[in-house]
């Protein structure tokens, strides 16, 4: 038993995205430059969602988690993959391993939760604005948060655990730049069928509640639009809903090629472009798609600044 516990806490190996070669390192710089964009403008959604009291509201209180969460994100995967790129070591310790898994399942999860919440909030917004004050109090987007954040965690907390558990034999090579699940349990060495099955129901669970949610609540909105007379009301509702929409529907579509595929049709090449999508690519949209279509934000942005050259 000691034998195989000193095995299973032995280094993993992270295969990565680039070789040595020159077209490698141009997407490497590439990569850079979009996690620089992704650090700057998530930390600069935040910043301003704090210094600017127009945005001290359930909406942007909300949306200002959604960013944090996108700079864990980025943060939880590609800092590490540069340093073995630049270094020439690949090697991640089983600690780190472990560690990264849970960071990454936890702000996926909690995502995927938030956005879903976030979508309700637009529908209180619209369908019934004389109450929003009440149906959305400011204890209520905290509440919204710590649930978002809470469940994720101890989801996450609970797959981590088991995984991790499982005995690795053999190659240790993770066909990935990071340990995502699936390429971590292509390790294991013994009979994982049951534990894919509840992978995956979960997985079904954690992606199909928040779009019935999404769906519901953009049917309601959609409807109430419709009745609107103002054509001015309309645009400004549909301005309001369409950031959203963006955000949600590349966030969930990217999530579901990667995680609710069969084994079977799953390749290293597909698991990772799926990977660069939602871990690199989404977060850097994120706080862009929201700040170039959304008016408040962009206000608030001209405000700081101009506060920032006259003081």
């Amino acid at each position: 038993m000691w034998g195989w516990n000193q095995t299973s806490l032995e280094d993993f190996i992270l295969q990565g995205l680039f070789d040595e070669s020159f077209n490698h390192l141009c997407l490497f710089l590439l990569i850079m430059l979009v996690f620089l964009t992704a650090v700057s403008g998530n930390s600069l959604t935040i910043l301003l969602i704090c210094a600017d009291p127009h945005l001290h509201t359930p909406m942007y209180f909300l949306l200002s988690q959604l960013s944090l969460m996108d700079l864990m994100h980025v943060s939880t995967t590609i800092p590490k993959m540069a340093t073995n790129y630049l270094s020439g070591k690949k090697s991640i310790s089983f600690v780190g391993c472990a560690t990264q898994h849970f960071m990454y399942l936890s702000l996926g999860g909690a995502e995927c939760v938030l956005l879903a919440l976030m979508s309700y909030d637009r529908y209180v917004a619209i369908c019934h604005p004389l109450r929003y004050t009440v149906l959305m109090s400011r204890s209520v987007g905290v509440m919204m948060a710590v649930m978002s954040w809470l469940s994720a965690s101890v989801n996450s907390l609970i797959h981590t655990s088991i995984l991790m558990s499982f005995p690795f034999c053999g190659s240790r090579i993770i066909q990935h730049f990071y340990c995502e699940y699936p390429a971590v349990v292509k390790l294991v060495c013994g009979d994982v069928t049951l534990y894919e099955i509840t992978v995956y129901i979960c997985s079904v669970v954690l992606l199909l509640l928040p779009i019935i949610l999404v769906s519901t609540s953009y049917g309601f909105i959609l409807h109430s639009v419709m009745q609107m007379r103002s054509a001015g009301s309309k645009r400004n509702a549909f301005a309001t809903c369409s950031s959203h929409l963006i955000v949600v529907s590349l966030w969930y579509g990217a999530c579901m090629f990667s995680y609710m595929r069969p084994r079977s049709q799953r390749t290293p090449f597909q698991d990772k472009v799926g990977s660069v999508f939602y871990s690199i690519i989404t977060p850097t949209l994120n706080p862009l798609i929201y700040t170039l279509r959304n008016k408040d934000v962009a206000k608030a942005l001209k405000r700081v600044l101009r506060r920032d050259i006259f003081a």
